[in-house]
């Protein structure tokens, strides 16, 4: 019996972790299995003619939320191109489907429900010795005209009984981005995620731990996302983790998300030791009304998290990204902002934006219809409404949240957001009248190029303000797009004053030739961009700038501002 266990990837660079582990714990007795890999981006034509040329008796797709609709056609296109086949469904997105699963689509013949490698490995070596896989824990199957639905039942309380999919080479570690897990279950019952139903946390070996990571760091994978749902439950595990890392790594980084509020001395004065952006933090904060948090059962004390947020960026060789959730019950739109003030003071390197969604099998799912919250039935099941949130409401945070992420997030517009901040009251405040503009536009139905987010806050700035406080925040702007971007001159957006005088244009060819005589030899090439600006709040008056762009193989633009003295000979 051949079987193909296969999944749609949202990115080629991701490689599959579940995979790799299904293989390894399954073993001969399940007959030959094969990790076929896809992206949703493919041709469904195009992957339906790889799965069939491998002439499978069995596909067992892995189903997540980025992927549930595309790997729902292509399997009902898989039944009717082979009718003998047999479709199995496994992963986060059919744990809660049942009978009426079995009959929206007619070629499924199994589907499996939570952690899949016990139910797997037992349908698999049923089917292989011609029985029926009657009785196994947490698998749904076919019989005929009928549908046996499985019973719930225990999971693997040792993890390490799973063979290592990295030891028997199962994982491509080529794709540079590999995902690890050390650890599954989350003591926490947040009641928007799928880990609520499984508090308890297993955890494999140190030993077990250690031989993965070496084969990992041997290859010099270049980044290892951990996919535990938060990775320093236990402390002093994961100073042991983090401290063999730094024992044997070399080149690689690390993606860890983490419980802020549990940090304590010891893990921080650890974490101070690390190299600059080797580990990247991701928390969820989510909300910081007392009353939502209560409501969604997240237990975490919000002024432990911010200090050790604050001491973390203190020491600054850590990324730390920072996660807010909008549509949770009993937070309004005003009470939104003031989280998103609140955790923008902790300066994160990302804060993330995102509505609520409402996932299968979730307590809040579960919950929505007691407390009033409505969302789409379809992936990703966005929040459309609650009891304290209204669709426009809704519409305008992900309006914000795009604007934070064309902007802040990606270090665009840094000086401009500053000074709108300032001058509305709060930096949500300033990213609300921005928003504003930019949905009269239109902008938020557009695919927009880096000049046209630049071009769209200068319009924004230009509806909003007038006289000298309309020409600071403009000079503003233009020198953030000068950092960001290489302009070149006689190309200059007209948001620039590139009338240099013959005295200043002369001054800027010096400076250059200076700049390249220092850089001969060294590799890097060098482009520049001069301006006036006239309206800086630290410099007001003529004032002439170069920006001098540096480029070399392998590495990405670095920017040098000069102010130029037309004094200079």
């Amino acid at each position: 019996m051949r079987t193909l266990l296969t999944t749609l990837h949202s990115k080629y660079i991701h490689a599959s972790l579940a995979l790799p582990s299904l293989v390894a714990y399954c073993g001969p007795d399940c007959g030959e299995l094969l990790i076929r890999e896809f992206t949703v981006h493919e041709p469904k034509e195009q992957v339906l003619a790889a799965l069939i040329k491998e002439e499978p008796d069995v596909v067992a797709f892995s189903v997540y939320l980025w992927n549930r609709n595309a790997t729902l056609e292509l399997a009902d296109a898989l039944a009717v191109a082979l009718p003998q086949i047999r479709v199995v469904f496994g992963g986060p997105e059919v744990i809660a489907d049942g009978a009426e699963l079995f009959a929206r689509h007619p070629g499924v013949s199994a589907v499996i429900h939570g952690e899949g490698e016990l139910p797997l490995r037992a349908l698999l070596a049923a089917w292989a010795q011609g029985d029926e896989p009657s009785g196994v824990p947490r698998l749904s199957w076919r019989r005929g005209d009928e549908v046996q639905i499985g019973v719930d039942g225990p999971v693997l309380a040792d993890l390490d009984a799973l063979p290592s999919p990295f030891a028997a080479g199962l994982v491509d570690l080529s794709r540079g981005l590999v995902y690890y897990e050390t650890s599954r279950g989350c003591p926490y019952a947040c009641a928007f995620c799928m880990s609520a139903r499984d508090e308890k946390v297993r955890s494999f070996s140190p030993g077990r731990i250690e031989a993965d990571l070496k084969l990992l760091l041997a290859a010099e994978v270049p980044l290892i996302k951990f996919v535990d749902r938060t990775f320093n439950y236990d402390g002093a595990r994961a100073r042991q983790i983090w401290s063999f890392i730094l024992q044997h790594n070399r080149t690689s980084r690390f993606h860890f998300e983490i419980g802020a509020h549990l940090l304590d001395a010891e893990s921080l004065a650890l974490l101070a030791s690390v190299p600059p952006a080797t580990f990247q933090f991701e928390i969820g904060v989510q909300s910081t009304l007392p009353a939502t948090l209560a409501a969604i059962g997240r237990r975490a004390d919000l002024a432990t998290l911010e200090a050790n947020v604050r001491a973390l960026r203190a020491v600054g060789n850590i990324p730390v990204h920072l996660d807010l959730i909008f549509g949770l019950p009993g937070e309004g739109y005003a009470d939104f902002l003031v989280s998103l003030d609140r955790v923008a003071a902790l300066h994160p390197d990302h804060l993330q934006l995102e509505p609520v969604k409402l996932l299968p099998g979730s307590p809040l799912r579960d919950d929505a219809a007691r407390l009033g919250l409505r969302f789409d039935p379809h992936p990703p099941y966005s929040v459309l409404a609650t009891p304290d949130l209204d669709f426009a409401e809704i519409e305008r945070l992900r309006g914000i949240s795009r604007l934070l992420d064309l902007t802040l997030n990606s270090g665009r517009a840094n000086g401009l957001l500053a000074a709108l901040a300032a001058r509305c009251g709060s930096l949500s405040a300033a990213l609300a009248q921005l928003e504003s503009s930019w949905r009269r536009h239109g902008l938020f139905r557009q695919l927009l190029a880096q000049r046209d987010v630049f071009a769209g806050l200068a319009a924004a700035v230009r509806e909003a303000y007038a006289g000298v406080e309309q020409a600071i925040l403009l000079d503003l702007l233009a020198r953030d797009w000068a950092r960001r971007e290489r302009l070149v001159p006689g190309q200059a957006p007209e948001l620039f004053d590139t009338a240099l005088t013959e005295a200043e244009a002369t001054t800027v060819q010096a400076r250059v030739r200076q700049e390249s005589a220092a850089l001969r030899g060294r590799g890097v090439k060098l482009q520049h961009f001069a301006a006036l600006f006239h309206h800086l709040p630290e410099t007001p008056g003529r004032q002439l700038r170069l920006f001098l762009y540096h480029t070399a193989p392998g590495a990405g633009l670095a920017v040098e501002e000069v102010v130029i003295d037309v004094t200079e000979p």
